[in-house]
């Protein structure tokens, strides 16, 4: 079901258990990360206002590790073309563009990115249904933060989105490990008028033509949704794990 315009674009770009730090000290070095999201949402769908069933997805997307603030978005703010891709059409491509085009920050200000796209045990990119997963790796030292985007699939721009100055992937030097569930809320890009959910004629599963729905021309700003900004853990659910508390499991 999940095709058309949110799933078009993936060929053209070729992946998260209570929150804690982990209990050994690090000394400043870089330690080994593993996130992983999960689609944990219920498999016999959402339900539209109609009875109509739905299935909640998540687009691929794009993960940053970095020490400054990278600013993928800024709610108050036009959302800019990359994230106008990656919220309507599920495409990080263009975000990773506008990403590199900034160039790498300086000696004081490290950074690392990456797209996650492809689901855990599939051979290609695509979303993530119910039961599915993505999973990625990466190396980070203390004060380095994650940001990471992924779409809300069944909208016309929705996105998901820990606060723009990122997730603290160190506490005292210690890792964070855990359940980062509650870390991220849903964004509205504004760049599209909002339909229901998972039913609307101009959301990626249905519409006919890319840019078939209503420019909105507005802003990023919270979803107001309270019917689904309220439920990530009942939707998806993201955990992170240091490389040494996976050895102790």
């Amino acid at each position: 079901m999940l095709k058309r315009k949110l799933f078009l674009a993936l060929a053209a770009v070729a992946t998260l258990i209570g929150v804690h730090t982990a209990s050994f000290a690090q000394d400043n070095k870089e330690v080994k990360f593993t996130v992983r999201i999960e689609n944990v949402s219920n498999s016999d769908g959402q339900v539209a206002k109609d009875g109509t069933k739905w299935p909640f997805a998540l687009s691929p997307g794009l993960w940053v590790v970095h020490e400054r603030e990278v600013r993928l978005y800024r709610e108050g703010v036009a959302a800019n073309g990359g994230l106008e891709e990656l919220a309507e059409a599920g495409n990080p491509g263009v975000l990773v563009k506008n990403l590199e085009g900034r160039g790498h920050q300086g000696p004081h200000g490290e950074m690392l990115h990456g797209v996650f796209n492809t689901p855990v045990g599939a051979n290609g990119p695509g979303p993530i249904g119910p039961g599915g997963a993505y999973e990625f790796s990466f190396s980070a030292k203390p004060g380095m933060r994650l940001s990471l985007v992924t779409m809300f699939g069944q909208s016309n721009d929705w996105f998901y989105a820990p606060k723009r100055q990122g997730i603290d992937l160190f506490t005292n030097g210690k890792p964070l490990s855990g359940d980062i569930t509650s870390s991220f809320m849903l964004y509205d890009a504004g760049t599209e008028k909002d339909e229901e959910p998972g039913v609307g004629p101009n959301q990626a599963p249905r519409q006919k033509d890319p840019n078939a729905g209503e420019p909105e021309n507005g802003k990023v700003h919270a979803a107001k949704s309270s019917a689904f900004g309220a439920r990530n853990g009942e939707l998806f659910k993201v955990t992170i794990t240091p490389q040494s508390a996976m050895a102790n499991m």
